[in-house]
């Protein structure tokens, strides 16, 4: 057994070094973009490795003269929560030390209060945040912030923002929407890259003409890996710990996850745990129960409160249907009401993320594992 105590496979967290796959097309359209200062837009499904990618392209740019802002905006709940964590991620991004931390809120922040927490080490080890008042300092003014930097210290700004559909719910959301267009659109030393998990929201936002962010910057899909590309990824994942794997068996794995990134690694990582020198078989039909195991919770959570008719019309595409749901065929067959019932249907399933339109009359299910996870677990078919 290998002595190597670095995870063959990385799952659940960003991927980096030897476990990020592929993507190099997508890396170098990136890393173009941020080196010249393009602003982006990243849409795909979830559990593509948008946040992977971004990382690491962060990482091939970054240098004295470009900085990178990170914001996460799934815990934003409102203008005033976004505003505070857009300030904090610039000021982080553009300062070295605590003392530049707190100078650099005072020039360019002068209506902010700062609020630092130190750990065991001060001069190495501690946070800052920032309390926005929205009663005496303006949300454009924040929003200039990292154009406002970038000028003085003669450096360019990346801001990535993760999640960022979630303004989308947002207490008056296209208002802020425009304010943030109406700003962002006219800096020359700051660009943006914005992606996030919810891809009909994305899709809404970035390409719906009446959303203020239409036509923002350069739209692109995060593909998923070629099967020839991930079957060798896993081959060699399991060669470098001294285990085998057939390239049968590594296409199972594609083939079951419909080779959704997260999912490759995670039920390769629990054949990987299972098999003792080669894997087989048993080993892959083994990983599968762990995997939907796993993922059982939140199917669960997902599903537990849809109506039966809701449950019918995934059923149907579980089974292979994704257009002509309209047809008395389909309709009796999978006893989904009248014609106006399957567009209401259709609506609600995609507002929850669960369904997807991948052409503009194919539809499926978002999440493979959730496919499989109905008709063995709930269906009882195999």
């Amino acid at each position: 057994m290998t002595q190597n105590f670095e995870a063959p496979f990385v799952f659940g967290v960003r991927v980096e070094g030897d476990a990020f796959t592929d993507r190099k097309e997508e890396t170098e359209r990136l890393k173009a973009n941020f080196t010249y200062g393009v602003n982006t837009i990243l849409i795909s499904p979830r559990r593509m490795g948008k946040t992977s990618l971004v990382d690491k392209v962060c990482s091939l740019v970054e240098d004295e003269h470009i900085r990178i802002a990170h914001i996460d905006a799934f815990g934003c709940r409102s203008e005033h929560d976004f505003v505070n964590a857009f300030a904090t991620a610039v000021v982080r991004a553009t300062s070295g030390k605590w003392d530049e931390w707190m100078e650099n809120a005072k020039v360019f922040l002068s209506r902010f209060v700062p609020k630092i927490s130190f750990g065991q080490d001060p001069m190495t080890d501690f946070s800052i945040s920032l309390e926005y008042n929205p009663h005496n300092t303006t949300t454009e003014e924040v929003l200039q912030l990292p154009e406002v930097i970038a000028k003085a210290k003669g450096i360019r700004i990346v801001v990535c923002i993760d999640e960022f559909q979630q303004l989308g719910d947002f207490p008056d959301s296209l208002t802020f929407q425009k304010k943030l267009r109406g700003v962002w659109q006219r800096q020359s030393h700051v660009s943006y890259c914005l992606y996030g998990s919810k891809k009909h929201m994305m899709e809404q936002m970035f390409q719906n003409q009446s959303y203020p962010f239409y036509r923002f910057g350069d739209l692109f899909y995060l593909d998923k890996i070629s099967e020839d590309d991930w079957v060798a990824y896993i081959r060699d994942r399991f060669r470098v710990t001294g285990k085998r794997i057939s390239d049968n068996l590594a296409r199972v794995i594609c083939s079951v996850t419909d080779r959704y990134s997260s999912y490759v690694q995670q039920l390769a990582w629990l054949v990987w745990l299972k098999a003792q020198n080669e894997a087989t078989m048993a080993d892959v039909q083994y990983a599968i129960d762990r995997l939907l195991d796993a993922c059982e919770p939140l199917f669960i959570q997902q599903t537990e409160e849809l109506s039966a008719y809701q449950m019918n019309f995934l059923h149907a595409l579980a089974n292979g249907v994704h257009t002509g749901f309209t047809q008395s065929s389909v309709l009796s067959g999978y006893r989904l009401g009248t014609a106006a019932n399957v567009t209401r249907l259709r609506k609600a399933l995609i507002e929850k993320d669960l369904i997807t339109v991948s052409t503009p009359k194919h539809l499926e299910i978002s999440d493979p594992i959730l496919t499989l996870w109905l008709k063995r677990r709930v269906w009882k078919e195999q």
